[in-house]
């Protein structure tokens, strides 16, 4: 398995989890009816850290589809380098840091894990271009 792909599996693993811990304060702050009725306008409000965790993994499924995009893009053109890995892997823990500060409430932090993980994604669409063949002129 190439190394960006590695990368990408673990990317949406987590953010195939950050779901979790929210539904489980739903379960803890509306109870097991609460949590599979329709929400309602009187619905209890979930902990500060549930609403901010959702929020993140918001961020992250949005963010996931530019990611995955890019590196199945270097997969397809067969690029792959130091700078690619190292990019992808940086994208992941950035991710990590970014729901886990989130939900505790740090925003500066939260922020910078998120413009690490942007910067990631640049580094990205930068080895595309500097790495794809130039495409044969029509006609």
């Amino acid at each position: 398995m190439p190394s960006e792909i590695f990368w990408l599996t673990w990317t949406v693993i987590l953010t195939g989890v950050l779901w979790i811990p929210y539904i489980l304060d739903r379960f803890a702050t509306r109870g097991i009816m609460g949590t599979f009725a329709n929400p309602m306008p009187d619905s209890p409000a979930p902990s500060v850290w549930a609403y901010r965790l959702k929020n993140a993994h918001y961020n992250a499924v949005e963010n996931l589809v530019l990611f995955a995009a890019l590196v199945l893009i270097l997969n397809d053109l067969a690029i792959s380098t130091a700078a690619t890995v190292t990019a992808c892997a940086v994208y992941f823990w950035a991710r990590l840091v970014h729901a886990v500060v989130y939900a505790i409430g740090i925003p500066v932090v939260r922020t910078l894990a998120f413009l690490v993980g942007w910067a990631a994604l640049l580094v990205l669409v930068l080895a595309i271009f500097s790495g794809a063949p130039t495409p044969a002129p029509a006609g």
